[in-house]
């Protein structure tokens, strides 16, 4: 991928309801895509997969010598998209499980630097990581056999990899899914005429036609998403997009985001100030309905209603949120962005309707939508660590008081809107940040 250009997903629908027919030949195809995913879990989730996995070549010649896909009879364009994409969740699994046991290790007390070094050393690197595992000789290229050997002297080996191995007993487990929900197909698979769609499906030489709501034309690999109880379905396509660069974007802009107005930048400039009200309105009808449904799902099971009231509002707050993201780009025009880590909800407490509106926040709709954005305009952004950001005076540093909407220090007097003060002490450590590198 160039340095120019970047990926975005777009949709694509079905203009009329898929017949009951059709849709069974994709769910059969959706259904035998489930299968060869479960088969790559079960025989290579585990530690006898880790020599496996990597680049995955080795697996694709096992599966295709087992014969697994005349069993299914599943065209082979489906076969083999469904294997590499198990084998890329299993890598997925095994870095998450190495990151939980890396963290684990810097937080034991118990271990000495030599021994920490040790474990870190075994993690980071793959063939260590597998033989530890699999109590096989770490045997590995020489350059790097030197470095294993010092370390290896400085510790109790045994004792290090009994732990390293009752960690990934502990905390990683084999995948397995049991949605059949879609799958992905390649180019060869499918051709756009008609103004529609053909898909190949498990009958030879037989393609499923489906008309659409556009006349756009791609010629990537998709992922095709089934949802049979509405007879319709929805085409993922990533698509190539150029990057974005302003000359006259220069500013750099501190954000502060909030629940009730989305982002106040460091001038004191606010976007997305009806925020609150929307998600307000939209937490309080999902909130009703929820004790709604609760006392009375035995008379009225149904949910159509719901889901679509549910999606209009959801849309509505969405297409809110990147309204007033894109006015920020053309009034701010940054070049960088500085920004605290969204805050998670906090659990428990007594006011259950308040905790209720928290945990509808969009705060990662907000996130997601601002790094695309700014990916596309070609605009950095730069995370800021928020320990009493909030608590600061942006004007002279002391700790001052917060109140309902404003800010007051009591060493120099200054007083402004909370949100503004944070949003400057965001800017101003941002700027640290960069001044130290």
């Amino acid at each position: 991928m160039p340095s120019n250009r970047m990926y975005k997903t777009v949709h694509q629908f079905n203009k009329e309801p898929i017949s009951e027919e059709d849709m069974r030949k994709l769910l059969d195809v959706a259904e035998d895509y489930r299968t060869v995913k479960n088969y790559v879990y079960r025989c290579y989730g585990g530690i006898a997969g880790l020599s496996k996995i990597y680049p995955g070549y080795t697996v694709q010649n096992e599966m295709t010598a087992s014969g697994f896909r005349e069993t299914l009879r599943l065209p082979s364009v489906y076969f083999y998209l469904a294997m590499f994409e198990a084998l890329g969740e299993i890598r997925s699994r095994w870095t998450n499980t190495k990151t939980q046991i890396a963290k684990l290790v810097g937080r034991n007390e118990h271990f000495t630097e030599e021994e920490k070094h040790y474990l870190r050393f075994l993690l980071k690197v793959s063939n260590a990581f597998e033989a530890a595992l699999n109590q096989k000789p770490i045997e590995l290229p020489e350059n790097i056999q030197k470095q294993y050997v010092r370390l290896a002297e400085q510790v109790d080996v045994t004792r290090m990899h009994r732990y390293l191995c009752r960690q990934v007993r502990k905390y990683h487990k084999k995948l397995h899914t049991e949605c059949a929900e879609g799958f992905a197909i390649a180019e060869r698979a499918y051709r756009y005429a008609d103004h529609g769609i053909y898909l190949s499906i498990k009958e030879k030489r037989k393609r499923v036609f489906v008309p659409l709501t556009d006349k756009n034309q791609y010629s990537s690999q998709l992922y095709v998403k089934l949802y049979p109880a509405e007879n319709r379905i929805e085409i993922q396509v990533p698509i190539s997009v150029k990057i974005h660069r302003h000359e006259t974007f220069q500013n750099r802009v501190g954000l502060a985001v909030g629940f009730y107005t989305m982002l106040t930048t460091d001038q004191g400039h606010s976007y997305g100030v009806e925020l609150g009200s929307y998600q307000l309105a939209y937490s309080d009808w999902i909130r009703t309905q929820a004790s709604s449904y609760s006392r009375n799902k035995k008379e009225n099971p149904g949910r159509k209603k719901y889901y679509s009231k549910k999606k209009r509002l959801e849309d509505s707050l969405h297409h809110y949120i990147n309204r007033e993201l894109n006015r920020f780009f053309q009034e701010e025009q940054p070049k960088i962005v500085y920004i605290v880590k969204l805050p998670k909800p906090q659990a428990g407490g007594k006011n259950k309707k308040i905790n209720h509106s928290i945990s509808q926040w969009q705060r990662g709709y907000i996130r997601k939508r601002l790094t695309q954005k700014c990916q596309e305009q070609s605009v950095e952004i730069v995370e800021v660590l928020g320990k009493d950001i909030s608590n600061e005076c942006s004007n002279c540093g002391a700790m001052g008081k917060k109140h309902e909407r404003w800010f007051g220090c009591p060493v120099c007097g200054y007083r402004s809107e909370e949100k503004w003060n944070t949003a400057r002490n965001v800017k101003r450590r941002g700027e640290e940040m960069g001044n130290s590198v």
